[in-house]
Parts: C-alpha cells; sequence; structure tokens
C-alpha cells in the first residue's frame, strides 16, 4: 500500500513539474506580449495568446490591435471581436484605425459596419479618410474614358468642351452596395452636357460657367452611389465648332441629293414615256399601211361582186 502512495505521488509530483513546465515556457514565449497588453490595459492573458496560435491567428496582430482600440477609447471592440474578423480573412489593423478616425471625427461608425465593408473588399481606411478629407475627381479622367472633354451643344448650335473636377466624399451608410466613382464621373459628364444643351445659346455658358454646376448639384447625382458630391467646378471651357451649322450644310446637301435624285427620276420617266409614243405611233403608222394595203383588195372584190361601178362619162346612157 504504501508502494502505491508513493507511486501516485511520484506521477502527482511529475504531473505538476510538467505543467509547471508547460506553463513558464508558454509565459515565455508570450511574456512580452502579454505585458504589454497587460501594461496598456488590453486585458488578454497568456493562455487565449496560445489558443490563438493553435487557431492559426497572429497574436502579436491582435494585441497590436486591441491595445490601439484601447488606448482610442474604443469600448466595442473585443478580443473575440478581433479574432473572429481575422479568421475570416479581414484586415483588423485598417479597420481598428478607422474606427479610430470615425470615433475622433465623430462620424458614425459602428464595429459592425466596418468588418462588413473591409470583408467587402472595400478599403475601410481609405472610405473613411476620404470621409474625413474629401476626394476630387477629374471630369472626364482620360485614363479611364480615353476622353479630355465633354462635348455639349447649345441650342444656337455651337459647341462647347467643357473640364470639371468633383469634389467628393465617402457616404459610409451607402458604401456597401452603392455606386463606384466610374458612376459619379459618368452622371455628372451626362448632367454638364445636359445643362450646356439647354441653354439658348453658348455665350450663357461662358458667361456663367457656374450655372451648368449648379444645375448639375440639384439633380442628386449622388444618390445610391458610394459617395456624396460636396461641390462641381468647371475647370476649364472652351468653344468648339458650329455644329448647327454643320448639321444645317448636312442637311442641306442631303435635300438637294434627294431633289436631284428625284429630277433624274422624273427626266427618266418622261423619257421612258417619250420612247413609248415613239413606239406608239410607229406601231399606229404601221396598221395605217396595213389597212391601206386592204383597200385595193377591198376594190377588187367590189368589182367582181358588181357592187362598184365606173363612173359615167359624159355624152353616154349612163352604162359602163
Amino acid at each position: 500500500m504504501d508502494d502505491l502512495l508513493k507511486i501516485l505521488f511520484i506521477i502527482g509530483v511529475g504531473f505538476g513539474v510538467l505543467l509547471t513546465i508547460i506553463v513558464l515556457a508558454v509565459f515565455a514565449a508570450y511574456f512580452k506580449l502579454w505585458l504589454r497588453a497587460f501594461v496598456t490595459r488590453a486585458r488578454i492573458n497568456p493562455f487565449s495568446l496560445l489558443f490563438m496560435s493553435l487557431r492559426k491567428i497572429n497574436p502579436t496582430a491582435i494585441v497590436d490591435a486591441k491595445i490601439n482600440a484601447v488606448q482610442a477609447g474604443l469600448k466595442e471592440v473585443t478580443t473575440d471581436r478581433l479574432e473572429s474578423h481575422y479568421l475570416a480573412g479581414g484586415n483588423i489593423r485598417n479597420v481598428v484605425r478607422a474606427l479610430i478616425i470615425t470615433h475622433r471625427a465623430q462620424i458614425d461608425l459602428d464595429w459592425n459596419t466596418a468588418a462588413a465593408i473591409d470583408l467587402a473588399g472595400r478599403n475601410v481606411l481609405e472610405a473613411v479618410q476620404t470621409s474625413v478629407n474629401p476626394r476630387v475627381i477629374d471630369c472626364p479622367d482620360p485614363k479611364s474614358f480615353g476622353r479630355d472633354t465633354l462635348d455639349g451643344v447649345a441650342k444656337n448650335g455651337i459647341q462647347l468642351k467643357a473640364r470639371a473636377r468633383v469634389t467628393v466624399r465617402t457616404n459610409l451608410a451607402q458604401l456597401i452596395g452603392g455606386a463606384t466613382e466610374d458612376t459619379i464621373v459618368a452622371r455628372v459628364g451626362e448632367g454638364i452636357v445636359s445643362a450646356i444643351g439647354s441653354c439658348e445659346t453658348h455665350n450663357e455658358v461662358l458667361a456663367n460657367p457656374m450655372l451648368i454646376a449648379k444645375t448639375v448639384l440639384q439633380k442628386g447625382l449622388d444618390s445610391q452611389t458610394a459617395y456624396e458630391i460636396v461641390s462641381i467646378d468647371i475647370a476649364d471651357i472652351d468653344v468648339g465648332d458650329n455644329i448647327g451649322a454643320r448639321l444645317q450644310a448636312d442637311q442641306a446637301e442631303a435635300d438637294m441629293r434627294i431633289a436631284r435624285a428625284k429630277a433624274e427620276e422624273r427626266r427618266a420617266r418622261a423619257v421612258a414615256a417619250e420612247q413609248e409614243m415613239k413606239a406608239l405611233t410607229v406601231e399606229n403608222q404601221a396598221k395605217v399601211v396595213l389597212a391601206e394595203a386592204q383597200i385595193p383588195l377591198a376594190m377588187a372584190d367590189a368589182f367582181r361582186g358588181g357592187f362598184l361601178r365606173a363612173k359615167p362619162q359624159p355624152g353616154t346612157n349612163g352604162h359602163a
């Protein structure tokens, strides 16, 4: 009995020593990370760091993100949320930095929205930075659209070539599912061309280019997009071709060609009618000749039948 107790005692001591060694090894491996979390009030114990490694999570990234969140006063950023977002393939560093920026700028953005934006493939940090510091977009963008100007034609037929600069900021509420920058550029370009086309003369636009910007802004072109249009500025506007005169000249040329074609058609019809009349005349002449050829035959038949007699000569008895 004493031997059994000794064996159990030795096994217990060995197990305790092994457990102590494991605890010391874990503590030694993650001591620096734990110490950083401890002094910054991040509250992450060494065993949590061990379990992160077992789940193939980078403990250093979690600790750094948690420290940044705690120091910025973000109470909603917990260790579990950071681990879940990391395992989902998200960029926890960008999400935390975005939340810190919105928290300092007093912009409404919670963890769930920021994480969803990041997992949707959008750069949430860049979106937040654009929301705080608006971005300027060239309209049109030569690299994307292959054109340098937006060409519109006023009602008097004069073409105007315009370039605009659109200042936008991110609409975080519409970032998921909202239209992209290309849609903003396309809508603004359409609005500028439409605004130029609604002017009576090109002089109205040249005298007050901001008239175009005001007209475009009133249309609410940023609806259902990921951006909010702050302002539209006309950077440059030049006079192009006289499209109206060219169209009128082209129309006159087309009308002249149509008139020539119709005249040629009438001439061809007249020539054809003339030829038909000539043929009809020849045909009638042939019928007359045929009729004249029948006269001698008819006279001969009349003589033979006694229906035709010679005219009596004066001084005769009236007999043939």
